[in-house]
C-alpha cells in the first residue's frame, strides 16, 4: 500500500479518533447502566436496561471497534508509525485486541444471558446466582474496558514509548 497523503491521513484519523470515542462512550454507557442495574426493583426495568445494554454493546461497541481496527491498521500500513516501530504502536494493538477478545467471549455472551434470564424471570432474576454472576461480570468487565481504553487513549496521545531499536 502506498503511503497516505496528508489530506488522506488526517481524515482516516479522524475516523479512528471517532470510533475510538464512540467504543468509549458506549462502553461507558454500558457501565453506567449495568451499575443502576444493581439496584434495581422492577422486572420491567431490569429487563429494559438489560436491553440497552446489549443494544449499546451490538448497535455500537461492536461495529465502532471493528471501525477501529480498520482505520488503526490503515494508518499503520499507510504511514511511517507502521505495525512494530513504535513501542506505543504495538501496545495499542496488543491491549486493543485484548478488549476485543475479552468482549467477544465474555462480556458479550454474559450479556445476552443476562437479558435471556431477565426476560423468563423478571424481578426474580435478582435471585438467580447465574443472573448475578454475568451482571456482576458486565459491571466489572465494562468498568475495566472503559479504564483501559481510557488508557489507549491517553497512550495516543502522549506516545510515551520511543521507536524499537532497528536490526541493522
Amino acid at each position: 500500500m502506498a503511503k497516505l497523503s496528508i489530506s488522506q491521513r488526517k481524515w482516516w484519523l479522524s475516523a479512528h479518533i471517532v470510533f475510538a470515542a464512540l467504543w468509549t462512550g458506549a462502553v461507558l454507557s454500558m457501565f453506567l447502566i449495568s451499575f443502576r442495574n444493581m439496584s434495581s426493583t422492577s422486572g420491567e426495568v431490569l429487563s429494559a436496561l438489560n436491553s440497552a445494554i446489549n443494544l449499546l454493546d451490538d448497535l455500537i461497541v461492536i461495529p465502532a471497534a471493528i471501525g477501529s481496527v480498520v482505520t488503526a491498521t490503515v494508518l499503520c500500513w499507510g504511514t511511517n508509525y507502521g505495525f512494530a516501530k513504535f513501542y506505543w504502536v504495538i501496545t495499542k494493538w496488543i491491549l486493543s485486541s485484548s478488549l476485543i477478545v475479552f468482549g467477544t467471549f465474555w462480556l458479550f455472551p454474559w450479556g445476552n444471558l443476562s437479558e435471556k434470564i431477565v426476560a423468563e424471570e423478571g424481578i426474580e432474576a435478582l435471585h438467580n446466582a447465574i443472573y448475578s454472576f454475568d451482571a456482576k461480570g458486565v459491571l466489572f468487565g465494562t468498568l475495566s474496558q472503559v479504564i483501559f481504553l481510557l488508557v489507549i487513549i491517553g497512550i495516543s496521545v502522549i506516545k510515551p514509548w520511543g521507536r524499537r531499536a532497528s536490526k541493522e
